[in-house]
């Protein structure tokens, strides 16, 4: 029987360290995560703690997860439900509420708290899905449900539900828009134009990023009226390569204006006088 459990036990070992070392580019040697790993040992904690708590050994559970605290900075209450393949990434500072509920392939860094936001015996703590990110420093409170997929940014406060695969940042919490149609062409114009890096804008409300963005918009409007002006004069039979010949010759750009002259300077750009 023994044997049967410790073969039952290997592929799990193995697919838990794996999952660490896709998420940890640090992580050298499976030896490395297994004694310098604070997260690691604070979850081994955990599930003694967690098995002890079930089975009604409730002090006995309390005292493994002090501890743990002592031991790695990390404090879970005995009571929390953790999934598989949970990972705490440096570590220190973490606090995990006795109603808390994590999914399987989350990833808390250091400074996390998972807390409550009522004293009554009741569902207090937050509920993660699988596959969820909080970064440095987040605090998520309260009986909330943070669904699959989601991020949530470093030292955001969230007390709102968060829908599956959303971006949260800021406190209060405050879900980022998804990319859509309009980001995505923004973000062809910005590469185009050689503004790639705010292209992302809409995964982090920054307002000089914001600010690009709307120039973005604009100039994407510009160069759709351009495309359908010229569109119409070729329908309309204008020859537009001498048309814009004509205006070089005449030194006015093919503009004119009431009692104001454009010409063109050696170097090409044009100068109103």
């Amino acid at each position: 029987m023994e044997k049967t459990r410790a073969d039952q036990a290997q592929p799990i070992v193995k697919g838990y360290f794996a999952s660490i070392f896709a998420r940890d580019p640090a992580a050298r040697s499976w030896f490395d995560i297994a004694t310098l790993y604070p997260g690691v040992h604070a979850l081994a904690l955990h599930r003694i703690a967690h098995g002890l708590w079930r089975h009604g050994w409730r002090w006995a559970a309390q005292a493994v997860a002090r501890l743990s605290r002592f031991l790695t900075g990390i404090e879970i209450h005995p009571g929390a439900r953790i999934g598989r393949r949970f990972f705490i990434d440096h570590g220190l500072g973490v606090v995990i509420g006795e109603t808390a509920e994590v999914g399987d392939d989350c990833t808390l860094y250091q400074g996390v708290t998972l807390g409550g936001t009522s004293w009554q015996r009741e569902k207090r703590h937050p509920t993660l899905g699988n596959n969820v990110v909080v970064g440095a420093g987040a605090k998520v409170l309260g009986p909330i449900t943070v669904g699959d997929g989601a991020r949530i940014g470093s030292n955001s406060v969230v007390v709102k539900d968060v829908p599956a695969g959303a971006t949260v940042v800021g406190i209060p919490g405050r879900v980022v828009v998804k990319r859509g149609v309009r980001e995505r062409s923004r973000a062809a114009l910005a590469q185009r134009i050689g503004f790639e890096a705010y292209g992302q804008a809409a995964q982090m409300p920054d307002p000089v990023a914001q600010a690009i963005d709307r120039v973005l918009d604009h100039l994407e409007g510009v160069d759709r009226r351009i495309e359908q002006l010229c569109e119409e004069l070729r329908q309309a039979g204008v020859p537009l390569s001498a048309l814009l010949e004509e205006g070089t010759e005449r030194g006015d750009g093919g503009v004119a204006g009431d009692g104001v002259t454009a010409s063109r300077s050696d170097s090409g750009r044009t100068i109103v006088d």
